[in-house]
């Protein structure tokens, strides 16, 4: 028996330092994961597209380490602060680590359960998308995920810790600064490098290889995009842009899209062979400027001799939606000229961050340009003058403009759609919509001259009465480009105070940081959706087209044709492209 009793107690002890050596290895703040088990629970409550398993692991895990930050401070501060002045005994060991058992136990627990509960949201998000949904079994894969994101975030905190700690050593040995004063000297000198580096050197760095590496795809030519003979094309051999310069998506847009005999065999009318004018980033010559390019080639192509000209302001890529081009053109009988040129190689996401204001000088060169040579004809003999600008699109398009005012004097109409909360004329508008009226569904002035879409019945709303020229925008309450802001970080939005869109869950709430952190991941998977949701407006732009410049003939059953061949062609273009 005393054996026994002896190998127990080895035992017991042997334990004891063994779980005392991983506590110093891992260094464990329970406080801090307390916290951080809240942050991450938060982070799977629903948001505005569905998220799988992947996607969330990566923004639980970052919750969970902010989490973690915020319970580690508020630790530090109770032993500051409160712990000093409490005068009760510290508990015998064998309580403190059947606390901590407990917190990891609960903590484990709580993190299963809500991701079985958050595979239930997820599946009812997917069911008001009609999309394809996913199992619990799955889902749970994202607890094991967060946790390695999670602690990635930590050990490099812990990694940054330890450099400011290096720092506040030699500065006190060499410069003589303060013991108490080094660690404070260290972080800020720590800080400066920091910001001076990624917003100097790193940043060109990032963002010059990025040039370079999107600038590769730019000259790849997809095997379905065909020089065009026709001389109504940019890039034909009449062409004053030559087919090499236009870059991948000005190649895709000029070799595709309806011609007359298509046109015509789908509206049952005479057509005319619609004009696309593209200028890529290497089309022009050294003395003159895109836009001055993009003029010639619409004199060149006669232009400003149709009925209706549009000026398209392009994504990142140079990309221009063929849905929307080809659905004016089908409307138009042809008879019409589409505009549009390249300012980046970089998609969409990152030319938000480094060519914002390429987009807008790009896209206000090109219509100043067009505008010129169009106020030079007489009124009678002048085009139908739209402009169209899609996401980072719409964006540039607005910066054209000084106001409402001067937009309304210059154009024939503006469509607009899935454009990111930022834009300057989108956010007076929302914020100085009607009374009564919703965030995801502004009314402004009445719906007199601007109105705001989610599907085909919102344009006929609030009135019949919409004086021209008419401005529509097209936005999904479920679209995270239109929501997503930093003001999400502290404050909470209204569309989330107010009565939802048809497709925002109800479960969805507001949490600071959180929520910020939640749509900003929504942005990787915007068109990851179903038509009708998300950053897919599909055929809606016919129908915002249709509100803005409906042509005279119009008719139902012309619209229905028009819109089963937009989106058959779409679908053909998602598969081979």
């Amino acid at each position: 028996m005393l054996g026994t009793a002896t190998t127990l107690t080895k035992l017991r002890t042997r334990s004891v330092v063994a779980v005392r050596r991983a506590e110093d290895i891992i260094d464990l703040n329970y406080v801090g994961l307390i916290v951080a088990t809240v942050f991450f629970a938060l982070s799977v409550t629903p948001s505005l597209v569905p998220r799988d398993w992947l996607f969330q692991g990566l923004i639980s895990g970052i919750n969970a380490a902010l989490g973690y930050g915020l319970g580690c401070v508020l630790e530090w501060l109770f032993r500051l602060w409160i712990r000093p002045r409490l005068k009760f005994p510290a508990p015998p060991t064998w309580v403190r680590y059947a606390v901590k058992s407990a917190i990891l136990f609960t903590a484990a627990l709580c993190a299963a359960l809500m991701l079985v509960q958050s595979a239930r949201w997820q599946r009812e998000i997917t069911a008001m998308m009609g999309m394809e949904s996913t199992t619990t079994s799955a889902y749970l894969r994202t607890g094991l995920l967060s946790m390695a994101v999670g602690a990635a975030v930590v050990a490099v905190y812990r990694t940054l810790r330890e450099i400011i700690l290096f720092l506040a050593r030699q500065l006190n040995r060499w410069v003589r600064v303060p013991r108490e004063l080094a660690p404070t000297a260290g972080f800020l000198v720590l800080v400066l490098f920091t910001v001076t580096v990624f917003n100097g050197v790193a940043s060109r760095a990032f963002f010059a290889v990025a040039n370079s590496a999107f600038s590769v795809r730019n000259d790849y030519t997809s095997q379905h995009a065909v020089q065009p003979v026709r001389p109504e094309r940019s890039g034909s051999p009449a062409s004053l842009a030559k087919w090499d310069s236009l870059g991948f998506e000005g190649r895709w847009f000029v070799s595709h899209g309806p011609t007359a005999a298509a046109i015509t065999s789908v509206t049952g009318r005479p057509a005319r062979e619609p004009i696309r004018a593209y200028v890529g980033l290497e089309s022009a010559a050294t003395d003159e400027t895109p836009a001055e390019l993009a003029v010639a080639e619409l004199e060149r192509t006669g232009a400003f001799d149709r009925k209706v000209l549009v000026v398209v302001t392009t994504t990142g890529t140079g990309w221009v939606n063929s849905m929307a081009t080809a659905a004016i053109e089908y409307m138009y009988g042809g008879d019409t000229a589409i505009v549009a040129t390249q300012y980046s190689y970089l998609p969409s996401v990152l030319s938000f961050l480094a060519d914002r204001g390429k987009a807008a000088t790009a896209s206000k060169q090109l219509f100043d340009a067009v505008y010129e040579h169009w106020t030079a004809r007489p009124p009678q003999s002048r085009p139908k003058l739209l402009v169209y600008g899609e996401s980072l699109g719409s964006q540039g398009s607005e910066a054209a403009f000084d106001g409402l005012a001067d937009l309304r004097a210059k154009v024939d109409g503006a469509l607009w759609v899935g454009p990111p909360n930022s834009n300057r004329l989108w956010q007076q508008f929302v914020s100085r919509r009607d009374p009564g009226s919703r965030e995801v569904q502004p009314v402004y002035a009445d719906g007199l001259v601007v109105r705001f879409a989610t599907d085909s019945a919102d344009l006929a709303r609030p009135g019949a009465e919409w004086r021209s020229p008419r401005i529509a925008y097209l936005q999904h309450a479920s679209d995270p480009i239109v929501w997503w802001s930093p003001d999400l970080i502290f404050s909470k939005p209204d569309w989330l105070s107010e009565p939802r869109g048809a497709d925002v869950s109800s479960q969805m709430q507001w949490w600071p940081f959180v929520t910020f952190w939640q749509v900003a991941a929504d942005l990787t998977n915007a068109q990851g959706v179903a038509d009708g949701h998300g950053h897919r407006y599909g055929s809606l732009v016919l129908d915002g087209w249709v509100a803005v410049a409906q042509p005279p003939d119009w008719t139902a059953e012309l619209s229905d044709k028009i819109r089963a061949q937009i989106e058959a062609a779409e679908d053909y273009e998602r598969d081979i492209k």
